[in-house]
C-alpha cells in the first residue's frame, strides 16, 4: 500500500505552521467554518464554536481598547511555540502594525492578547495561551470569565494585580 503522507515525528516549526496557518486562510474549503480555527504544535486544528454572548464580550472589548489609539483586533492570530493561537481580541500599538503591517499569522504577539474563556476551556489550556503570547512578546494577556464576570491580567511577571493598560471595563458584562 502506497503512503500517502509521511508521519510527523516532532512538531512543527514556527514558519511551517504559519505557513499551514496562510493555507487555510486560503482554503475556499474552510470559508464558511463557524468560529475559530487554532493549529496545535503538529499542526492539527483545534475548532472553537463561539456563543452569541462571548461574540458581544468581544465586540465590547474591542471598543473599549478603541480607546488606546493604535489597531484593535477580533481574532488575531500568532504563531507561538505551542502552535498558532487566534486571541480573541487583540491590541498593537502603531509601532507594532509599521512593523508588521496585516502578515497572517502573526510571529510576533500584539501587545495586548485577550482570551474570552468558553466552558470547553481548560486551566492547562489557558495557561498555554498566557505563556504562548508572552513568549512571542505580548506585554500583557488578560483572560476574561464570562460567567464569574472577571478579568485576570497576566505580564511577564505573572499574575498582576492590574492592568498597566489604562482601560476602562465598567459595563463589560452588563445585559444589552
Amino acid at each position: 500500500m502506497e503512503k500517502t503522507q509521511e508521519l510527523i515525528e516532532a512538531p512543527l516549526t514556527r514558519e511551517a505552521l504559519g505557513a499551514r496557518y496562510r493555507a487555510l486562510c486560503e482554503d475556499r474549503l474552510y470559508a464558511n467554518v463557524p468560529g475559530k480555527i487554532e493549529l496545535d504544535a503538529w499542526g492539527r486544528m483545534v475548532m472553537s464554536p463561539a456563543s452569541n454572548y462571548r461574540s458581544a464580550l468581544q465586540m465590547r472589548l474591542g471598543q473599549k481598547l478603541g480607546s488606546l489609539g493604535g489597531q484593535v483586533f477580533v481574532e488575531a492570530s500568532v504563531v507561538t511555540p505551542t502552535g498558532v493561537l487566534v486571541a480573541d481580541v487583540a491590541w498593537a500599538s502603531g509601532a507594532f502594525m509599521r512593523r508588521h503591517a496585516f502578515e497572517t499569522p502573526y510571529k510576533q504577539s500584539p501587545e495586548l492578547c485577550i482570551e474570552v474563556v468558553s466552558p470547553s476551556n481548560s486551566r492547562k489550556e489557558l495557561q498555554e495561551k498566557v505563556d504562548g503570547y508572552l513568549a512571542t512578546g505580548a506585554l500583557e494577556v488578560w483572560i476574561v470569565y464570562p460567567q464569574s464576570r472577571r478579568c485576570e491580567h497576566y505580564g511577564r511577571e505573572g499574575l498582576l494585580e492590574r492592568s498597566a493598560f489604562a482601560v476602562d471595563l465598567a459595563g463589560l458584562f452588563d445585559a444589552p
